[in-house]
């Protein structure tokens, strides 16, 4: 599909701007505009909102959102190289497209938007992906200034941030991301269809902020979900004594035995092991 709007196909940009993409960066290019347009109306409906986007590359995702609503598209690229593609794209859509020149790891939108509703759309490059959604997580105040991500990430981390328990792909991004998200997987994208293509399967990832997560200190359990899946084959009483404090009572505390192992556990177990650390660790400075 070539017909978002009428621009010029992908493939004729990326030769004309010697856009090839470079593994340094993390880049696959989706050239397949059927997909970005796909990924555009997962989002939701766009009118009146400030998309996020991150690595737009030559801007095939970037049309798509623009053509699908959206009444702004912040799009962060540090490969000079795209600035020309996505200058094009700007002219096409004057006064909608905003393009940063930057690193997204360092960047912060917030200056940006005004208080308008802003969400993040986006193919994140493979090398950067993870990071970046932890940090997007761990996001203060909460809750944050988006109401969704609609990303796009290798299948198996997509399964890891959606797994909660039981499942071998559980973990502490898993912890993490269910914590503080309503997450779900919509659907995967064939390697064919990127340029060029990955080794992997890909996998597109919404995540809904929840409005009132379970209170506790999020860097309590990052530490609580970071012990236990360090060893994640031993028993609770053993993974979490790095922790400085007796595994027994942080095991009580979620109402489970300690014998169990961190992917038995569910993330209001861990929420409660967290809020039993911060308890442990205040009674022992007051004595």
């Amino acid at each position: 599909m070539s017909t978002i709007d009428d621009l010029p196909p992908l493939r004729e940009v990326i030769k004309r701007h010697d856009l090839q993409a470079r593994k340094s960066l993390g880049q696959n290019f989706l050239l397949d505009l059927n997909l970005t347009a796909r990924i555009a109306r997962a989002a939701g409906p766009l009118e009146g909102v400030t998309v996020v986007e991150i690595g737009p590359g030559p801007g095939g995702l970037t049309r798509a959102l623009l053509a699908t609503g959206a009444s702004r598209v912040i799009a962060v690229e540090r490969d000079e190289r795209a600035l020309g593609p996505l200058q094009e794209i700007a002219a096409h859509y004057p006064g909608r497209l905003e393009i940063v020149l930057g690193d997204a790891q360092t960047f912060d939108p917030r200056p940006m938007l005004n208080g308008a509703p802003a969400r993040i759309v986006a193919n994140l490059p493979y090398n950067i992906g993870t990071q970046l959604l932890i940090d997007w997580l761990c996001t203060e105040p909460w809750p944050p200034w988006y109401d969704m991500m609609v990303l796009m990430f290798q299948r198996e981390v997509a399964e890891r941030i959606v797994a909660v328990g039981d499942e071998e792909a559980y973990g502490r991004l898993g912890v993490l991301a269910n914590w503080r998200a309503e997450t779900k997987i919509l659907f995967d994208i064939s390697p064919a269809a990127f340029t060029p293509p990955p080794k992997v399967t890909s996998s597109v990832v919404r995540l809904k902020p929840r409005a009132n997560p379970e209170q506790c200190e999020r860097r309590l359990l990052e530490q609580v979900a970071a012990a236990a899946f360090n060893q994640r084959r031993k028993m609770l009483r053993q993974s979490l004594k790095p922790l400085g404090v007796d595994p027994e009572k942080l095991a009580a505390a979620a109402g489970i035995e300690a014998t169990r192992r961190a992917e038995t556990v569910p993330v209001s177990g861990f929420v409660a092991m967290a809020n039993e650390l911060a308890e442990l660790r205040k009674s022992r400075k007051a004595d």
